[in-house]
């Protein structure tokens, strides 16, 4: 994965570019069907990217400090967004507007080459997310999300990480009781 030092590069050479925002839990920084003209850089907290579904809420990814976050398809192409972001522990944010970030882009080719890195190793983790969905069980899916981001899964509450799963509360403290038992 990308050395942290080169995201934060991106944003410490952007600072006067950056907008640094304090978020609070239940903060929305793009509603499901705007059209998103910004990119976050999350200092601290912990967000969420989810999905309304004729009512039902689908939590896709957690987002925590150290990693950028956006509605990537409707900040590229300018379309209404398919996902909210939402806060779920306060904290801080740098967020870069997309005509700023494009000026940046055109003056610092060396800021482009990392920014693009970046969204190549967001692909392939995308895309490895997305095998886990298919392939792994809840159960599995969530030892995983417990072995990749241990401190994140403690402060998440737990119907957020129900959803996420595709799963009812109910079924995930089922599968919490089962891995507890194990260890």
């Amino acid at each position: 994965m990308s050395d942290l030092r080169e995201i934060r590069k991106l944003f410490d050479h952007s600072k006067n570019f950056c907008k640094k925002r304090t978020v609070r839990k239940k903060d929305v920084l793009i509603q499901q069907g705007e059209v998103s003209n910004s990119i976050y850089f999350i200092q601290s907290g912990i967000l969420r990217m989810w999905h309304n579904a004729n009512g039902d809420d689908i939590t896709l990814q957690f987002f925590e400090a150290n990693q950028v976050l956006a509605s990537c398809e409707s900040f590229y192409l300018q379309k209404p967004s398919k996902f909210t972001l939402e806060v779920i522990e306060k904290g801080e944010i740098l967020e870069i507007s997309k005509i700023k970030l494009n000026q940046i882009l055109e003056q610092e080719p060396e800021i482009k080459e990392i920014l693009m890195k970046y969204i190549y190793e967001r692909f392939i983790e995308y895309m490895n997310l997305f095998l886990s969905r298919i392939k792994n069980t809840p159960e599995q899916r969530y030892i995983e999300l417990i072995e990749n981001y241990p401190d994140m899964v403690e402060k998440i509450p737990h119907h957020y990480l129900a959803s996420y799963l595709g799963i009812t509360p109910v079924s995930f403290s089922r599968i919490r009781a089962r891995i507890k038992n194990k260890d």
